[in-house]
Formats: C-alpha cells, sequence, structure tokens
C-alpha cells in the first residue's frame, strides 16, 4: 500500500498544474496548545489555492475538494487570515475521524496537488525511505520542504546516475580505480545525483553509508561492464581462459568490498569530525581497523580507559568476528560494524560473552532476533558514543 501511495503522489506531483509539501508540525497537530486549526502553508504558496496573494487587513478563503489517499474525499477550507495580528494561511476543515492530525503524524510528509479548479489528492507519507524517496524524484532535500515543488522535466534519477558513472569512467587513467577513488567517487556522484550536501550524513549516517555503498557497487558494476565489453562478446579459446577472466574479476569484486566498507566509515567520522586512526599498529603487529582517537593515545592511557575506542569494520561476520578479539589488548570491549543481515541467537550471545558490541545500519535491525535488537548499536548511536568521548 506506501509503494502504491508513494509512486502515485510522485506521478500525481508530476502531472498536476502545481503540488506543494510541508513536514506536519506540532502547530498543525494543536500539540503546541494553540487555538489554531488545520495545516500551515507557508505565505510562498499562496498560488497553491489563491489567484493573487492575501492582502493584510482582509481574510479570504476558498472551499475545495480533497482526495486522500486516492482512498476518501473532505470538503476542506483554504484561509487567509489577515485580520488583526494575524497574517497567515491554513487548509482546514476535514471532519470527524480525519487520520492525519493526531501528535504521532507529527514528522509525517503532508502533500497536495492541484489535479483541477477546486480539486486537489492529497497524500501523507510517514516513512523516511518513502520521503527521501519523493525529495530525491523532485531534487530537493528536507530543507527544501513547505514550499511549491519546482517544475521539473530533468532526466530520471537512474538516467542521471547512468550520466554521471559514464563521466567518472572517461576520467579514470587507468582500467580499475583504487578502492579508496571508487569509494570517494561514488559518494561524489550520490551527492550531485540528488542534489545533497554532507550535512545530510549528520542527520542519517546509517541510511546514507547504505546510499554510499549501493551506489559504488553499481559504480563499479558499470566499470566491469565497459572495462570487460569486448572481451565478453569474443569467443574464448579455451575453458582455462575463460576461468583466468573469471578469477580475475570475482578476486576484484572480493577485495573490493570489504575496503569500500573502511572508506566509507572514514568518511563518515570525518564528517562527524571526530577523532581516529585507520589500521594503525597495536601489540604483535596488529592492524585494527579504526582506533578512536589515535594511536598516541592507545599507548597512553591505561587499559579499559573509557577514551579508548575500538571499531572492527566486517561485511559479514558470522564466523570472522572472532579476528578482532585480539587486535587490541587494551581495549577489552569492541565494537564491530557489519553489513551481516541476521545472526543467530547462540553467536549474539557468544559475542556479548566475548565483549563484542554489534553495531549495524538502523534498517538492518529488524533481521535480528528481537530480544537482541536492544543490545545492537546502530552506527549513529556509536558515533554519538564516540563524539561523547572526544569532547
Amino acid at each position: 500500500m506506501t509503494d502504491n501511495i508513494l509512486s502515485t503522489a510522485i506521478q500525481t506531483c508530476t502531472e498536476s498544474k502545481i503540488a506543494f509539501c510541508k513536514f506536519i508540525t506540532a502547530n498543525d497537530t494543536g500539540a503546541t496548545g494553540g487555538h489554531q486549526a488545520g495545516f500551515h502553508i507557508n505565505k510562498n504558496a499562496w498560488r497553491l489555492f489563491f489567484d493573487t496573494p492575501g492582502e493584510k487587513g482582509k481574510n479570504k478563503d476558498i472551499f475545495v475538494k480533497i482526495r486522500w489517499q486516492n482512498d476518501f474525499e473532505t470538503e476542506s477550507r483554504f484561509i487567509y487570515y489577515g485580520v488583526g495580528t494575524r497574517n497567515e494561511y491554513r487548509l482546514t476543515r476535514f471532519g470527524r475521524g480525519f487520520p492525519f492530525l493526531h501528535e504521532n503524524n507529527i514528522g509525517d510528509l503532508l502533500i497536495l496537488a492541484k489535479k483541477d479548479d477546486k480539486l486537489y489528492d492529497g497524500f501523507v507519507l510517514s516513512g523516511d525511505l518513502e520521503i527521501e524517496e519523493f525529495f530525491s524524484s523532485f531534487g530537493i532535500t528536507s530543507t527544501e520542504t513547505n514550499g511549491i515543488l519546482p517544475r521539473t522535466t530533468e532526466i530520471s534519477v537512474e538516467e542521471k546516475f547512468h550520466q554521471l558513472f559514464e563521466k567518472f569512467i572517461s576520467t579514470l587513467k587507468v582500467d580499475f580505480p583504487t578502492t579508496s577513488i571508487l569509494a570517494q567517487g561514488a559518494r561524489n556522484i550520490f551527492f550531485e545525483a540528488f542534489h545533497l550536501s554532507k550535512d545530510v550524513v549528520l542527520e542519517k549516517p546509517d541510511r546514507h553509508i547504505l546510499n554510499w555503498i549501493s551506489t559504488e557497487y553499481d559504480l563499479f558494476k558499470a566499470i566491469e561492464n565497459n572495462r570487460y565489453k569486448s572481451i565478453i562478446k569474443t569467443p574464448f579459446p579455451s575453458v582455462d581462459a575463460l576461468i583466468n577472466i573469471a578469477n580475475t574479476i570475482l578476486n576484484r569484486r572480493k577485495s573490493r568490498a570489504g575496503k569500500s566498507l573502511e572508506h566509507h566509515l572514514a568518511e563518515v567520522f570525518n564528517i562527524w569530525e571526530l577523532s581516529y586512526a585507520s589500521q594503525p599498529q597495536t601489540e604483535d603487529k596488529k592492524k585494527p581497523d579504526f582506533i578512536f582517537p589515535d594511536i598516541k593515545s592507545y599507548y597512553k592511557e591505561p587499559k579499559g580507559s573509557n577514551k579508548l575506542i575500538f571499531l572492527g569494520a566486517k561485511t559479514t561476520c558470522k564466523d570472522r568476528w572472532r579476528q578482532i578479539i585480539a587486535e587490541a589488548d587494551k581495549i577489552p570491549q569492541k565494537h564491530l560494524f557489519t553489513l551481516q543481515q541476521g545472526i543467530s541467537k547462540n553467536q549474539l550471545k557468544e559475542m556479548k560473552s566475548s565483549g563484542v558490541t554489534l553495531v549495524v545500519p538502523k534498517d538492518y535491525l529488524s533481521s535480528f532476533p528481537v530480544e537482541n535488537r536492544n543490545e545492537i548499536w546502530t552506527l549513529e548511536k556509536f558515533l554519538k558514543y564516540v563524539k561523547s568521548t572526544q569532547v
């Protein structure tokens, strides 16, 4: 149902004469204790309902029909309050039982699209993924809401990615770039495709590290297809030749994935302005993925110091998680970031008894046993924890 509402909302806004979106606020729902009723509409969006803006000193209104979620309709009133000290636009009158003006709707995205004279479609999106996809479709960010949606004839997001991939490939001086260049290229492409700044990583690090990883994988495949397109169209002279090429491709894929995760985590730490050491040398020439705040502090601080934090990074960890236990003797409590989705209760119990705290992207929490989820950290929780030790 949600996916259908999202796609319908995007299509409706694209085809409408004019469209608008805003986050539902506490003021809209009455949670602030005010006497205002209905959705507050920004002054710059008067064109959504009126031919001319409201004039101070006068009230002005229009009654419209709104079809909500392709399900039910309301006879609502758009009014400009200009008398006395008031100077605001509101959408009011939704009838009893209207489901989108409750406290739990605060933070949802309200969308209004004009279909015809006094006829509108209304949608409310609740999920983060749906809201971000809606923003992406119109090339806006969360800071550009509460206004008229841009009319755009831009190419689709998929085509935009394709063009940016091709542009990146054309700049390469080698067949395959290093993992760090590939990771950085993927992040730049993602930000450019969605018109985003790095600040979004401060708000939703869990979401965006997954976006980066996904973009990088698609970019890597685009490079593969570009580099091997002539080879795969030519018959192989022998089975051995086919196997050699296949092994080359597979080995490159395997070596890229692990380093990719480390590069993206490091960039998250940079954006969060955390002090850290990447691949420092500890006892017995071991090289953990990350030590916070730095390797100098690691040797200076006593064992178990709450100023020292360890983070390992492994794309999968069902068997390999034990490798991190001996990588930094002075930090007995280890953190391990992974993209593994789902681990058994017994393994989670073993990790806990070994002093390992699992850190996963927030969206992956649902893949773990319910009774263990409160022991698993999100990336955001880990970042805030590190930040608290570096104040």
